[in-house]
């Protein structure tokens, strides 16, 4: 390994971020392996059982807070941070956001599962990243990452200047908000860190405010098992009866901590045509979702991080929805709809209609009785 281009620090770093932003990413820094002050916040959440049924978390344990132990021989991480938005998202676009949660026939699914699935994108242009170092440096011992092993993300990402821990307990910056992917190289060799960045949160509490379901417990602690994105990704069973009201018609993640954040007013459009809208999923209703079959969800999901939860939960996410709609709307075609899907369906997805169509108790039109079913 040439021995001049490690002598040369800072001019490695420009490289760094002149590579990065060709590839599409809006920031990199690099952080050093030692997280040893962030262990027992991780021990605590675990703890608590803030994971809920994400067991593979308390399975890692402290290998999460210890780079050098999930991939031997990694020094520094070098962490990049890649803008989500869509392209063409409107200057109101918070403003549009906002205002679909309030109409019970639309499907609301996150801003950053419309497009590309982001674990594809980030994967191949952080791999094209380290083939770049190591072009310029010589052999040169790597592992890439993006949500897809134990990594304290936030964290590398804090300590390398990408912005700071929000009270969310995502990443923000002050140039770009929170609508951003992270992404990790470990490499075998000792780069410079860069400067961490100050924390600018103060005494705001709009992301705990808004909390549909109040799984923000306090600041920088999120309660994953209240958390509507985890319910609708990763938890594989029954949703809380408790919960499901709060849901509305969030179908596959939840943005509200980031529509409420006063930092997304600078949240940048991502250059590339990946983060796309597919499909029309910003715009879909439930009835339109509903109607798809398994083969249809296949299609129409390929290539999209909305796959990965599979039909059944996609199923069970959408009657959630339609029966908060047909609560509050009391449009007798949700009930039908589900009605005409219960014979058929498994018994998660059943057991979701069946709440579902309960909700015509408490559905009546406005200044009127409540409908009939029949």
């Amino acid at each position: 390994m040439p021995g001049v281009h490690l002598q040369s620090p800072q001019r490695l770093l420009g490289q760094l971020q002149t590579w990065a932003q060709e590839l599409g990413f809006s920031q990199i820094g690099v952080a050093g392996i030692d997280l040893s002050s962030a262990e027992q916040g991780l021990l605590d959440w675990l703890a608590a059982g803030f994971h809920g049924g994400m067991g593979y978390m308390a399975r890692h344990g402290l290998k999460r807070a210890r780079p050098a132990e999930l991939v031997p021989g990694t020094v520094s991480v070098i962490t990049a941070a890649m803008d989500y938005l869509p392209r063409d998202a409107p200057d109101d676009w918070r403003t549009r956001e906002e205002a679909a949660l309030h109409e019970p026939g639309r499907a609301v699914v996150s801003v950053y599962a419309r497009g590309r699935d982001y674990h594809k994108v980030l994967r191949t242009r952080l791999q094209r990243l380290a083939e770049r170092l190591a072009a310029e440096l010589g052999p040169l011992g790597h592992r890439v990452f993006t949500d897809s092993a134990p990594v304290l993300e936030v964290e590398l990402a804090a300590r390398a200047g990408l912005g700071w821990r929000g009270k969310h307990t995502l990443m923000l910056a002050r140039e770009g908000g929170a609508m951003v992917f992270l992404g990790e190289v470990f490499v075998d060799i000792g780069l410079p860190p860069t400067e961490p960045a100050p924390a600018h949160c103060g005494s705001c509490t709009a992301c705990i405010d808004v909390c549909p379901t109040a799984a923000i417990v306090a600041p920088y602690r999120l309660d994953a098992r209240r958390c509507i994105s985890y319910l609708t990704i990763e938890h594989d069973g029954a949703i809380d009866e408790a919960l499901r009201p709060a849901m509305g018609n969030r179908i596959y993640g939840c943005d509200d901590c980031q529509l409420a954040c006063p930092w997304n007013r600078w949240a940048r459009r991502s250059p590339l045509p990946d983060f796309d809208e597919r499909h029309g999923l910003g715009h879909a209703t439930l009835r339109t979702l509903w109607a798809w079959d398994e083969a249809e969800f296949g299609r129409r999901t390929e290539g999209s991080a909305i796959r990965r939860i599979g039909w059944q939960r996609w199923r069970r996410n959408l009657a959630v929805a339609l029966g908060n709609a047909w609560r509050t709307r009391g449009d007798e075609a949700d009930a039908r709809m589900l009605a005409a899907a219960r014979d058929g369906a498994d018994p998660l997805v059943r057991e979701h209609i069946d709440w579902a169509l309960a909700q015509r108790a408490h559905a009546a039109a406005p200044g009127g009785p409540v409908p009939s079913a029949g």
